[in-house]
């Protein structure tokens, strides 16, 4: 069996597959956790309740959130690598301080197997150059590792492969746009396969409207808040980060009640996302040529037929075709597991 483990900093996901085929044994989440490692004696509780060999599990799969560019594909987890994504910390604090500790914790109970961490950038270390640095001094990016990283990359993976398979056309040939639209929310133009660009940055913030989150503003409007508004640090952060987006406009993140309200700050939030919802698509058809198609994943991308039709409306003389793929992004990383395992 092979276990995918998502930790957090308050909770761990958690799914079980079977190895040979990869289907679903058992999955959960434990929530509100205060410890790691009791967290993960819990867990193997739990299993053995339900019946479940933990001796049985042949690896267990990390989602870890940034790689930098370190990782360019999943990982075998070895102290090198700890100390690695110990240096990574401050790239993704909450993160990838929580992801390290569910690696603790999960080798504390689990020591003789093999560990592997798979990231949400990896993808993402496809893009070239002239589209992952920002136009800002060399001792910045040197010394500061300041460039765009990308994130959602498992999930932007996992609706290629199953796109390849539903439009029958290679992965190395395959030109998609893809978009990853639910609380977080990102485009992906990939080029044969491989990411070329999208649009969330050095972090998670930068790019498009999300549910609490700002993307992509006027960098200077970081300062003007500092020195006319007085604001702090971690004012601006949460500002951005918390306070920001369609909850900011549409005084709601969820965007199914955004749709099914009649205010005026509804309606506003939904143009405003969709309106960059376009004009990414746009700017990702400028730099591919070529679309097989645009793909929708996510939460909202699956399920609102409205936000899809409002992003793609006015597009229809370049006949782009649409498909909504359920995304997997445990079954993903499960999969690396796999492969890994089949090598070693």
């Amino acid at each position: 069996m092979i276990l995918v483990i998502n930790a957090g900093s308050s909770s761990i996901k958690y799914k079980l597959f079977k190895a040979e085929n990869l289907k679903v044994v058992f999955s959960g989440i434990i929530q509100e956790i205060k410890n790691h490692h009791k967290a993960f004696e819990d867990l193997k509780d739990t299993f053995m309740q339900k019946s479940i060999d933990f001796s049985q599990i042949k690896a267990i799969g990390h989602r870890v959130v940034h790689g930098g560019d370190k990782f360019s594909k999943p990982t075998l987890i070895t102290d090198e690598v700890i100390q690695i994504l110990k240096s990574l910390i401050p790239l993704a604090p909450l993160h990838n301080r929580a992801n390290i500790e569910g690696i603790y914790a999960a080798k504390s109970i689990a020591k003789d197997i093999e560990h592997i961490a798979v990231f949400d950038t990896a993808f993402h270390q496809s893009m070239p150059q002239y589209s992952y640095r920002y136009p800002i001094g060399d001792d910045v990016y040197s010394s500061l590792h300041v460039r765009k990283y990308g994130f959602h990359g498992t999930s932007h993976q996992y609706i290629t492969n199953e796109a390849s398979k539903l439009l029958d056309i290679g992965v190395h040939e395959l030109n998609l746009i893809s978009f990853h639209i639910g609380n977080g929310v990102s485009a992906c133009a990939i080029k044969e396969g491989k990411s070329i660009d999208t649009s969330m940055g050095m972090t998670p913030l930068d790019g498009l409207m999300m549910g609490t989150r700002s993307g992509s503003i006027d960098p200077a409007i970081i300062t003007y808040l500092m020195r006319e508004g007085e604001y702090s640090i971690d004012e601006i952060d949460r500002l951005l980060n918390k306070n920001s987006g369609l909850l900011a406009i549409g005084k709601d993140s969820d965007m199914r009640n955004l749709l099914a309200s009649e205010t005026e700050e509804a309606k506003l939030a939904i143009e405003m996302f969709t309106y960059r919802l376009k004009k990414q698509l746009g700017a990702y058809l400028a730099i591919l040529g070529r679309v097989d198609a645009v793909i929708f994943t996510g939460g909202i991308g699956e399920n609102s037929k409205e936000i899809r039709e409002l992003t793609c409306k006015g597009l229809e003389n370049f006949a782009l075709k649409t498909i909504v793929i359920k995304t997997d992004e445990e079954l993903q990383i499960a999969l690396h597991v796999k492969e890994i395992l089949n090598r070693v």
